[in-house]
């Protein structure tokens, strides 16, 4: 096979189905892939598409401490975990580009109106099943900020509470378990390695 080929040579979709799209959608993939050695292969994936996110981890550098949020998340719940996630705030972009969603979010959730925010990486988090591409945030907040109480959108059934925690505790808690969310993780990670905190 040709190394000129690209990723979009190699794949041949066949078909595709629809077999949810209640509140996102769950779609069945049938294609063709060609393999290294010249052959097609026949393989099919489901992918839920629920749009891309953003989240963002609120630091104070004089305090040590950083924003953090808990909710009940459901498919959390019923994997074995009692269901209240504590996370960096975070949310759908929907029809936002990633630096409105996330300033847009940070007020709802937490509250504060941050001033200056700083995208960092970007990644996707279940690359095996989900299409969701998750931009990543971090930006320094000060009592100033403080706009309103947070605690997200009731209508939206949102039910949040906010905590600020010194980044050591954070930290601490990755290890006990206590903190289990992916890109909670890897954004409190990112502000110890980079020293956003201490």
């Amino acid at each position: 096979m040709s190394d000129a080929l690209t990723t979009r040579d190699r794949v041949r979709i066949k078909q595709v189905e629809v077999l949810s799209d209640d509140w996102y959608v769950l779609r069945k993939t049938t294609f063709d892939y060609r393999r290294r050695d010249g052959t097609w292969q026949r393989q099919s994936r489901e992918t839920y598409d629920r749009g891309n996110g953003a989240t963002i981890l609120l630091y104070n550098r004089a305090r040590q401490t950083v924003i953090l949020t808990r909710q009940f998340r459901f498919p959390v719940f019923v994997s074995g975990h009692d269901g209240m996630l504590i996370e960096t705030c975070a949310g759908l972009l929907d029809r936002d580009d990633p630096l409105t969603c996330i300033r847009k979010e940070t007020e709802e959730e937490t509250g504060y109106r941050v001033a200056h925010v700083r995208k960092v990486f970007e990644a996707f988090m279940s690359p095996g099943s989900v299409t969701e591409r998750l931009y990543f945030f971090v930006g320094e907040y000060f009592d100033k900020d403080r706009v309103g109480d947070g605690g997200g959108v009731e209508s939206d059934g949102e039910e949040i509470e906010v905590l600020e925690l010194p980044l050591d505790r954070a930290l601490a808690m990755i290890e006990s378990g206590d903190i289990a969310d992916g890109k909670t993780i890897m954004l409190l990670q990112y502000a110890k390695l980079h020293g956003l905190v201490g």
